[in-house]
């Protein structure tokens, strides 16, 4: 089971309490999975489709708590590869105008009855509860989340632009951002941010997922941390060796014409530290000279060496073998 199922799945399962809260709720659903039908002799079918059993169960649950209708389930196969199963709750005509118009989806007279719209029912979530219901309802019906191990990414797909900005106005309200993409003439609301996605999560109610969101989140955090680490070791290490085989090359551009034992005694002395122990770090290097010296001494002595060298090769006119050298490496 994916993520996105399982949340779904944790949804469907909270209480059913407040009637204002579950009447917001299905009002989100109706708008983003359900269908209506216009039928010979003005019938009107209703229909809400899921490939999720839970969330089918959850609108069974809903519609006869909060509006006391009795609905048709049937189970149907999906034309997809896969074949999964599509659960569809019908609700039959006696009850469907009353219903569209109680989830201010339709108007109330017979005049703009057929009007119908599609945008979030300002009506209908008057309070915080509301809200959060309207946001839950929304996502069963259209949301979903991405795998947190491998990314972090929540959306709500509409096939209406205004519900699309609804309910980005909606999370806006609680602080989380949103933001309306056009893909294949869907209006995509996403969320990018891994803080923003624990809080849509906590918003909702579904306390497990956050749970295991934020434990998946720390372990990635944790584990980005030490590659940091690591990687930031590495390039000190290969900076260290570069720096290492550079100098120890000028020393022996030194020794090679003779030139090591004319140094100043300070110098001479680190020079041969320096051949001697290719592998130590400047502060190491330091410590072994008496007496000691710190990592900005050692290292400006071992540039004035550096020059020395060049120096010598400029005088003799060969070709810079400090280079060479370092390129052989």
């Amino acid at each position: 089971m994916t993520f996105s199922s399982k949340t779904k799945d944790e949804l469907s399962r909270t209480e059913i309490t407040d009637m204002l809260s579950a009447r917001a709720e299905v009002a989100a659903v109706a708008r983003t999975m359900g269908y209506v039908t216009l039928k010979g002799l003005n019938k009107i079918e209703i229909e809400f489709s899921t490939e999720n059993a839970a969330v089918a169960r959850r609108v069974f649950k809903l519609l006869k708590t909060a509006f006391d209708i009795s609905t048709e389930v049937s189970i149907e196969k999906t034309n997809r590869l896969k074949k999964h199963n599509n659960y569809i709750v019908k609700i039959n005509d006696s009850r469907s105008k009353g219903f569209l118009q109680e989830i201010k989806i339709a108007g109330k007279d017979s005049v703009n009855f057929m009007t119908y719209d599609f945008g979030v029912p300002r009506e209908l979530i008057k309070n915080d509860a509301c809200k959060r219901a309207y946001v839950k309802g929304a996502f069963m019906g259209c949301g979903s989340i991405s795998d947190p191990e491998k990314s972090y990414h929540a959306e709500f797909v509409n096939s209406r632009e205004e519900h699309s900005k609804g309910i980005c106005k909606l999370l806006e309200g609680f602080g989380i951002t949103g933001r309306i993409i056009l893909r294949k003439n869907y209006y995509v609301t996403y969320v990018k941010e891994s803080e923003q996605i624990s809080d849509l999560l906590a918003l909702m109610g579904a306390s497990n997922s956050v749970l295991e969101f934020e434990n998946v989140r720390a372990v990635k955090e944790t584990r980005n941390q030490i590659n940091r680490v690591i990687n930031c070791e590495t390039a000190n290490l290969d900076k260290i060796v570069d720096t290492s085989v550079r100098q120890i090359n000028s020393i022996k551009v030194l020794k090679k014409y003779k030139a090591i034992d004319t140094l100043p005694d300070h110098l001479r002395e680190l020079a041969y530290l320096r051949l001697n122990h290719s592998n130590a770090s400047l502060k190491e290097l330091g410590e072994m000279l008496n007496p000691p010296l710190g990592k900005s001494g050692v290292n400006h002595r071992l540039r004035k060496i550096e020059e020395i060298a060049k120096e010598i090769e400029q005088e003799r006119g060969v070709d810079n073998e400090i280079t060479k050298s370092n390129s052989k490496e």
